[in-house]
């Protein structure tokens, strides 16, 4: 075994590692027969203590006691301000993400808030390893907006709101469990070609092949969305295939549902049980390397769900399209829940690296991206700039400010439909915990990253869905 992979199993000490490479070569052992010793010494140094093969890495980790930190941390760029801008849970989440071993980078968007390892909003380049909550539980969570030949005014009318709203409610379905073809729900499943990739890729992509078919071109619930609106073009642009004006069209925030759950949860406790000594404030940020039987499935795993999340969109909206009739004139979409293979520079050297961007979107030089503000503010249609330190990102959308439970407590819809109306929002359905007031001021999140996109055009939701209620959150 390289020493690199050492380290990613937790191996940090210089005596350690060189007592198990000296193993390894004395003993002919194999890659994954070394894996499995060496997790099992990690986590009881002391029970192979006196194995004949293992007995000098357990007697130098018992010596030099395993350290996850690295003594140096990886450079960390914010784009905001802690306190001001995005709370300190947030910060100290990924200031603790650059400690780890195997760690390149980091950057926080003006949108972070707390979440499961990794903030949402973060940002985070590794050295041949994938962590599986930097990922996010909603495996390729993403935006897809459509513009249609269809004109916008239909938004002002009575028969057009209820036109596009029939259309909605038609063809996708809302909340955890939601799917096609089921008992209370005949109507047939969606079809698209992903369903012919290989889900033998991973046990749990395979046994769950057939929920993933019935929920095809669905769109869950917590602040998932799909609403029709206003897209308006300044003026005219190389970066956009339409001349300056106003256009219907449709945006849609989802991701890959119940299979992408599952995978996140089984690989994120094997990481956490092959990093058994990861103290508990790194649990969460428990990897997989690479090299590795576990870090291999799980990232063809992700690369399938990231497939079955964009199928799950384009079935939405050529549904939606052939419902009212519309022609497709553009199409923009993107991740914000994934984990690529780049490359960038770190002290002068070209790397590649994994780069985590969980709740946060690509914008490298003149990549386009959505970013959604909320059901009653604008989401930007942007122009990636790469900007220095951002490991090419941007946010995601403008950011929550409170938990759900607390907007429960202090909001209702009373008091919340007056901006509605006055915004000129008509809301199918949604939760309480999903109202405009629980998030930040896009304007400013977007103002605080104008040296990462440049926005071109400006989506004004008119009609809006997303899960009733009452529904459990999945984002």
């Amino acid at each position: 075994m390289k020493k690199r992979e050492l380290v990613n199993l937790g191996l940090t000490s210089p005596e350690a590692i060189a007592a198990a490479i000296a193993a390894c070569r004395q003993h002919r052992l194999g890659r994954d027969q070394a894996r499995q010793s060496l997790i099992r010494l990690i986590n009881d140094p002391a029970a192979m203590a006196d194995d004949p093969t293992w007995g000098a890495v357990a007697a130098a980790l018992i010596s030099h006691p395993d350290q996850y930190a690295q003594s140096v941390e990886a450079p960390l760029r914010l784009w905001g301000k802690v306190g001001e801008d995005f709370d300190r849970a947030a910060f100290d989440q990924i200031a603790r993400a650059c400690e780890l071993p195997i760690a390149a980078a980091g950057a926080l968007m003006p949108d972070a808030h707390v979440g499961y390892g990794l903030p949402i909003g973060g940002v985070l380049a590794t050295r041949n390893a994938v962590i599986p909550y930097a990922v996010g539980v909603d495996i390729a969570c993403r935006v897809k907006l459509s513009v249609f030949d269809l004109p916008p005014s239909m938004l002002e009318t009575d028969s057009g709101r209820e036109r596009l709203t029939h259309a909605i409610e038609s063809e996708t379905r809302f909340g955890v469990g939601a799917e096609f073809g089921s008992r209370s729900d005949r109507t047939p499943r969606r079809e698209h070609a992903v369903l012919d990739d290989d889900w033998a890729v991973s046990p749990v992509t395979l046994r769950l092949k057939p929920k993933a078919h019935a929920q095809l071109g669905t769109s869950g619930s917590g602040n998932h969305f799909v609403e029709f609106g206003v897209l308006s073009i300044a003026e005219d642009s190389t970066d956009l295939p339409l001349p300056a004006g106003e256009y219907l069209a449709l945006l849609s925030h989802s991701g890959s549902r119940g299979c992408g759950a599952a995978v996140c949860d089984h690989y994120s406790r094997l990481a956490m049980e092959q990093h058994a000594k990861l103290d508990p404030q790194y649990r969460q940020l428990a990897w997989l390397d690479l090299d590795s039987h576990a870090g291999k499935e799980y990232w063809n795993a992700m690369q399938l769900m990231g497939e079955y999340a964009a199928a799950n969109h384009a079935c939405i909206h050529a549904h939606i399209a052939k419902h009212i009739g519309a022609e497709t004139l553009l199409g923009v979409e993107n991740h914000h829940n994934f984990a690529w293979e780049e490359e960038h520079i770190f002290n002068g050297s070209i790397e590649r690296v994994i780069v985590h961007r969980k709740g946060a979107t690509p914008a490298g030089a003149g990549v386009l991206g959505v970013i959604p503000g909320t059901m009653a503010d604008p989401a930007f249609v942007v122009v990636g700039k790469d900007g220095s330190g951002s490991l090419a990102s941007a946010s995601h959308g403008a950011g929550r400010v409170m938990s759900r439970t607390a907007a429960r407590k202090s909001f209702n819809w009373k008091a919340v439909k007056p901006m509605l109306a006055e915004r000129r929002v008509t809301l199918i359905s949604a939760g309480i915990d999903e109202n405009p007031h629980v998030y930040k001021d896009i304007r400013r999140v977007l103002s605080l990253q104008h040296d990462l996109v440049r926005p071109i055009a400006r989506f004004d939701p008119r009609l809006v869905k997303m899960a009733p209620e009452g529904e459990k959150a999945e984002d």
